[in-house]
């Protein structure tokens, strides 16, 4: 696991691209609870996105066929840190989005629409 990416993955760098492209400016690596991906500081939102495996997606979540137990307990333990990790963020003022990794890779105009159309609502409130 120590092998895995954290930062700087495929999908985060093809999102990044995408909001830049749109005109979009935001910090990475912001010192944060649960260190987003994306944080836009003077909106005080942040984008996470989450991986369909590491994160028990609805949608692609499948159970690993070796050490299982392992596996359950893990994935079970990163969502409910995702959930706690939101809460603290919401309690400190901070908008949190979430998007799924397969989100990015099927219909990645849709995902920039909808962190755009977020953004922008943020500013009228």
């Amino acid at each position: 696991m120590s092998s895995v990416r954290n930062k700087n993955t495929g999908l985060e760098m093809k999102l990044r691209r995408a909001l830049w492209k749109t005109g979009l400016r935001y910090r990475v690596h912001f010192k944060l609870p649960g260190k987003p991906d994306i944080v836009f500081p003077n909106r005080k939102t942040v984008i996470f996105i989450d991986g369909c495996f590491w994160h028990g997606c609805p949608v692609h979540s499948t159970n690993p066929k070796t050490n299982t137990a392992f596996w359950k307990t893990k994935i079970k333990a990163n969502i409910e840190r995702d959930i706690q990790v939101t809460l603290q963020l919401n309690e400190m003022g901070w908008r949190v989005i979430r998007v799924w990794g397969h989100e990015i890779k099927k219909c990645l105009d849709v995902v920039v629409k909808n962190i755009t159309d977020s953004l922008n609502s943020r500013d009228e409130n």
